[in-house]
């Protein structure tokens, strides 16, 4: 992970401002390195400045950035992890230093072309800004999924590339505002070639002509599959039960990507080594998340331990719904209903549900019910590993400390929805809390020293886990639940992924995605419909032990197999009603209103 900022100026060179360049250290605290190059083309000067921080996860020592060839003047910032060239996948050494030769040797060719097909042929997440100074060309993008972050501002005679922005509410409006790369493709910016004004309507005021190649296009030849949607319906009844191959399918595939994700992560010098924490879990207690925790204690070292954190927050419009709410549950229920509130509806032991919730509004969160049962599952089904239960409190005194803080990180997405999500994943990252393992309950202060944070991200639109999965498959049958799986498939790319990385990354630690895996994507894109969901009806009843709803079914047939029954039946729930930061302040705001 690193923190990526270039710069092209007809006027002088052009350094990210004291701000920007403190946000960009954030994501990378290990090295921060700057780069310049000036060119004069048919008598007009171009200032070209390239910054870059390093988060170092791969090889045994730090790899210093910018990449620059001294011989060639050519320049690399780099953001990113390339798991494969083409069918080669890296092991050993530094991927950036082994893309950077790479490119290096297409300039030498065909370079456009040559360059095309090797940024086209990485698997793995990326954001990338390439100066071939040979042939005076600039190649920039992210990768198809979306995965890291690229923001671009430009004015009359300046554009500006960046991991995050330097956004601000009182900013001046002259300096542009920064927008959105989208991850469509790989875009060129040539400063001795001239385009026509229909190539840069995009990227206007810039003087810099700009030339996209899309990945679907022009790309498609270079890059690795996606596959193609398989859009076959049943014919008869189908099983799709515990001994159904693409249940040992997707946990091969799993498994690989874990390996490349959760293995050989280098530790910084000053780390708590003899702690053996690489990897943490952002960990819901969900089927997703709590798959991937499982999974990773099958291939990491048995000393090393893993790092479950689990984010709850204080919403004050709960809290008080609940101490104003009717005795009678029905009357509290609709109650709740009215104000947009989920009533809560958690088991009572010694103290009632409203006092419960008075005295520990984080405990009370859906996700914190559910965090502690799948914890307690692994622990009991994983006995040896030694598992540690982050706990991250946040009271809503907080959360409004670090609110300015959130919606300079996300832009240029500004929508409450937005909001609501960056604030889980924001002090979910941070990794501090309370913690306590299965080998000792007693809590303790903690901040996890792992700087690489599994997500399960991805797994819903590849095997049907929303509601709306489900509803379509009601009005429409199989027709109407492909057509909206088809649609999520597509739209990977558009995610909101870029917002995910500016917040998860300002803490020097870096979000990995293992069912984004491009093969697992592969995969399940042309896996029939009924080896991944379980809409259909079976020709012979599914055993009682292993009925699970039918979103997801493969995914949770293998939870079963793994021995997490309990986590096998868990029902989906969005981050932010499940850590509570939706509607902290008002029941009526809409998801999709501006940040107010």
């Amino acid at each position: 992970m690193c923190g990526i900022y270039a710069s092209i100026s007809r006027s002088d060179f052009h350094q990210p401002s004291q701000d920007l360049e403190r946000l960009l250290y954030d994501r990378g605290p290990d090295h921060l390195g700057k780069a310049e190059d000036r060119i004069n083309t048919e008598g007009l000067f171009c200032f070209l400045s390239f910054t870059s921080t390093v988060l170092a996860l791969r090889g045994d020592h730090v790899t210093t950035q910018p990449f620059v060839d001294q011989s060639s003047g050519s320049v690399l910032c780099w953001n990113g992890e390339a798991w494969k060239f083409g069918s080669e996948t890296i092991y050993d050494g530094n991927d950036g230093q082994i893309l950077f030769n790479a490119l290096l040797k297409a300039t030498t060719a065909d370079s456009t072309a040559a360059v095309l097909n090797v940024l086209g042929s990485i698997s793995g997440p990326f954001a990338v800004v390439f100066w071939d100074k040979l042939h005076q060309k600039v190649f920039l993008g992210r990768d198809r999924l979306g995965r890291r972050s690229l923001l671009y501002r430009a004015t009359q005679d300046l554009i500006e590339f960046s991991s995050i922005s330097d956004w601000s509410h009182d900013a001046d409006p002259d300096k542009g505002l920064w927008e959105e790369i989208d991850a469509d493709g790989i875009y060129i910016l040539s400063l001795s070639e001239h385009y026509s004004s229909e190539d840069n309507s995009q990227w206007s005021p810039s003087p810099f002509f700009v030339k996209k190649h899309p990945w679907e296009a022009a790309l498609k030849s270079y890059m690795p599959s996606l596959g193609t949607f398989n859009r076959s319906i049943p014919v008869g009844e189908e099983i799709l039960d515990i001994k159904t191959v693409s249940v040992q399918v997707l946990r091969s595939h799993l498994l690989e990507s874990l390996k490349l994700r959760a293995l050989n992560v280098q530790v910084p010098s000053g780390t708590m080594r003899d702690m053996h924490v690489r990897v943490a879990i952002l960990f819901s207690g969900g089927l997703d998340c709590t798959v991937l925790a499982r999974m990773v204690h099958d291939i990491l070292p048995a000393d090393h331990q893993i790092d479950l954190i689990n984010v709850a927050f204080e919403n004050p419009r709960v809290v008080q719904a609940a101490k104003v709410a009717p005795n009678s549950k029905r009357s509290k229920s609709r109650a709740n209903t009215s104000e947009g509130i989920s009533p809560v509806i958690e088991d009572e032991a010694d103290l009632n549900q409203t006092e419960q919730l008075a005295a520990s509004p984080f405990e009370q969160c859906p996700d914190r019910a559910t965090g502690r049962k799948a914890f307690g599952e692994l622990a009991r089904v994983c006995p040896a590993r030694i598992w540690r239960f982050v706990a991250a409190n946040i009271p809503y005194s907080e959360t409004r400390a670090h609110k300015a803080k959130v919606v300079r990180l996300i832009y240029p997405h500004n929508t409450e929805m937005d909001l609501s999500i960056a604030y889980a994943l924001y002090f979910a990252s941070r990794g501090s809390g309370t913690a306590s393992t299965n080998i000792d309950q007693t809590p303790v202060t903690y901040t996890t020293p792992a700087r690489v944070l599994l997500s399960g991200l991805g797994a819903d639109e590849l095997f049907g886990g929303y509601t709306r999965h489900a509803t379509a498959f009601n009005r429409h049958g199989f027709v109407g639940l492909l057509d909206e799986l088809e649609l999520d498939v597509n739209r990977l790319g558009k995610r909101n992924l870029g917002r995910d990385d500016r917040v998860i990354s300002h803490w020097g630690r870096e979000a990995r995605f293992p069912y984004l895996d491009e093969s697992l994507v592969k995969w399940a894109v042309e896996c029939p419909i009924w080896e991944k969901c379980g809409f259909a009806k079976t020709a012979s009843p599914v055993p009682a032990d292993v009925n699970t709803e039918a979103g997801k079914r493969v995914l949770r047939l293998l939870a079963h197999e793994l021995g997490m029954h309990s986590v096998a039946q868990e029902k989906k729930r969005a981050i932010q009603f499940g850590a509570r930061t939706a509607k902290m302040e008002t029941g009526r705001t809409k998801g999709t209103s501006s940040i107010s």
